[in-house]
């Protein structure tokens, strides 16, 4: 049920955090978001946890939810962890092994049930304490941040799937994150236009469109030409939206999923913490109507939060390139659309 107290509508009005450049509008108030629910090392935390117990074949044999006290040995950042798995030395070092070998794993089964892999270029920029940009570079992903995400994605799956099974008879209402196929005229434009690049994409049916696609992505690693590909095939995707009407998610290649790992950040979350709790001891229904009212809501705010993102980066590279004008750069040429092109520098 939703909770009426002002921090509560005024998150659901936000429904997520917005990430610009230089600053964070976040979707609690910075006393919670950064303080009160923030995991600090060596300190007791009340948490809500998905707990999995694995075999030694990396199979999940036990599944457990529920509200926990969590004590944090040690807090890392990615950087400092991918260190340690790098060079074999460091605190932690066997459990980080572990868990990468582990989600290795779920990464594999993930690909081989038809998962797609884009990986898109993140920015990053050095700002000054007037905000003004300093630098720009790309952000590398590396194998802590794959590490991260496998294990979300087995929360957030697991919750999704076990609220779909929760009533045989009658439906729970749940807020699924759900991500349909991609829409089939624009795929046949950018087939015809994937082949004038030397390129062949097979379309016929949904798995043949995602290995075609991860094929894409591994051949653009090493043919500059195919990268200009890469963010026209994103586009022939459909977005990903919250829904209580499951459809699953073709994306990642999951029958049921939602979002269950960022409640502070996150509205979608809450909802689904809040519904889980509800049907852990029994069977809970919230209004399907209302719910889905709300979902479509929080997508809305999501689709609003990402545009803000990227006027924000747009904005940011206009103000570093204002000091730039006059000079010449080698750049390539990633889009052509009828009022011009764009080029990557």
């Amino acid at each position: 049920k939703p909770v009426h107290t002002a921090i509560d509508k005024e998150a659901l009005f936000r429904s997520t955090s917005v990430y610009l450049v230089d600053r964070v509008c976040p979707m609690l108030p910075e006393k919670l978001s950064n303080e009160l629910c923030s995991l600090r090392p060596l300190e007791e935390s009340l948490c809500y946890s998905a707990v999995f117990e694995i075999d030694p074949d990396h199979r999940i044999v036990n599944r457990w939810f529920g509200r926990t006290v969590i004590y944090s040995d040690h807090r890392f950042s990615y950087e400092d962890a991918q260190v340690v798995m790098d060079t074999g030395e460091g605190p932690f070092v066997d459990e980080l092994n572990k868990l990468n070998k582990i989600a290795r794993t779920l990464r594999k089964k993930r690909f081989k049930d038809g998962a797609i892999t884009f990986e898109t270029d993140e920015l990053q920029f050095k700002v000054d304490e007037l905000g003004q940009t300093l630098e720009i570079f790309v952000k590398e992903r590396k194998e802590v941040h794959l590490l991260i995400e496998d294990f979300m994605l087995l929360a957030n799956r697991e919750v999704a799937t076990l609220m779909s099974q929760k009533s045989k008879s009658l439906e729970v209402p749940f807020p699924y994150r759900v991500h349909d196929v991609p829409d089939p005229d624009r795929l046949m434009d950018f087939q015809k236009f994937a082949r004038e690049l030397g390129f062949m994409l097979q379309i016929d049916t949904p798995q043949q469109i995602s290995k075609s696609f991860n094929r894409l992505a591994a051949e653009a690693k090493e043919n500059d030409k195919l990268r200009l590909l890469e963010p026209l095939a994103i586009r022939t995707m459909a977005k990903a939206i919250y829904t209580t009407n499951n459809i699953g998610h073709y994306g990642l290649a999951f029958e049921f999923y939602t979002h269950f790992t960022s409640p502070i950040r996150r509205y979608s979350d809450v909802l689904v913490h809040r519904i889980l709790e509800a049907n852990l001891h029994g069977v809970h229904r919230e209004d399907k109507a209302n719910l889905e009212a709300r979902c479509k809501h929080i997508s809305d705010r999501e689709r609003a939060a990402a545009t803000a993102e990227r006027e924000s980066i747009k904005y940011k590279q206009m103000e570093f390139l204002k000091e730039k004008v006059g000079q010449e750069f080698e750049g390539v040429i990633s889009g052509v659309i009828e009022s011009g092109i764009f080029v990557e520098l």
